[in-house]
């Protein structure tokens, strides 16, 4: 007999404001309870000392969350020169010491252009990669190291904010896989200093701003269940760089059988994604099989009804 979930089918996507403090999937779930979701997901995690946007996928939207982990994101950061940390933040143990150069604006600026564009970056220790099974922070707490990869990022963009003293603050624009701890701490050797970051916050991420962030103290004040759901965005914000085929009924009905079903014009090259609508209604993403043809890829259990 198949166990029955508990909770209620909520769809959608709210931008969460996480606090500083919280674990990402301690956040999450706190916002699965107070919507008495079903399911939920994040799109990326944040370390329990950064704060700012941590989009929550509950119910459908959970089936299409892994297209935000390929984002590019934007992140605001504070960078304290003269201490290396093991962590690379405040949060971690100081395990260097070093003098600080005087430096101007115009120093800082310099080195900034140096790691602007593709760069390479060793991952942190205190990261969720994985090494033989296991997480690299849960290797580096009990006082581990082991090598790791040498990978490829991008810096689209890094602007200095502010500068005092032995501190600065930055805003990046970065690929995936981009550590901003790692990248202060470069910044800094480059600067003639150790480094590391005494603050952290997501601005952005793909299509995702800052603009319509929800604190979970917001969602905890709402009155109920109704004005809770009215914070999500739907689905398909997701998945809304992909192109649009529509579908009539009897395309929609052979696409949720599993069948490929015949479209007006795909216009997309053999293989593409695209996110597949019968009227208003999103069904999830199929993928392009021909000129006039679609296939079901991913398909939402509500486009059924």
């Amino acid at each position: 007999m198949a166990r029955r979930r508990r909770g209620l089918p909520v769809n959608g996507v709210l931008l969460l404001d996480k606090p500083r403090g919280a674990s990402s999937n301690h956040a999450l779930q706190r916002v699965r309870r107070l919507l008495q979701a079903q399911k939920a997901g994040h799109t990326g995690t944040l370390d329990p000392m950064a704060t700012g946007l941590l989009p929550v996928c509950l119910g459908e939207a959970t089936k299409f969350s892994a297209h935000l982990l390929e984002a590019d994101k934007v992140y605001r950061t504070r960078v304290q020169l003269g201490a290396v940390t093991d962590t690379g933040d405040a949060e971690g143990e100081v395990v260097e010491r070093c003098e600080v150069p005087p430096l101007t604006p115009v120093d800082i600026e310099r080195v900034l252009e140096r790691f602007r564009g593709e760069i390479e970056q060793v991952p942190p220790m205190y990261s969720a990669l994985k090494h033989q099974g296991r997480k690299l922070y849960e290797l580096a707490r009990e006082g581990k190291s082991v090598e790791r990869a040498v990978r490829r990022v991008t810096v689209y963009d890094a602007r200095l904010l502010a500068f005092e003293g032995n501190a600065f603050e930055l805003e990046v624009r970065v690929s995936k896989g981009t550590y901003v701890r790692t990248l202060a701490e470069d910044i800094g050797r480059a600067l003639g200093s150790g480094a590391h970051i005494t603050a952290l916050r997501r601005l952005a991420t793909g299509p995702f701003d800052s603009e319509g962030m929800l604190p979970i103290e917001a969602l905890e004040a709402l009155s109920g269940q109704e004005e809770r759901e009215a914070t999500l965005l739907p689905v398909d914000v997701l998945v809304a760089h992909l192109p649009k085929v529509e579908v009539d009924e009897r395309a929609r009905q052979r696409l949720m059988h599993g069948q490929a079903a015949g479209v007006a014009a795909a216009g997309e090259k053999t293989g593409k994604l695209t996110r597949l609508y019968c009227g208003e209604t999103f069904l999830g993403l199929g993928v392009v099989t021909g000129p006039q043809e679609v296939a079901p890829k991913r398909l939402l259990n509500t486009a059924a009804d």
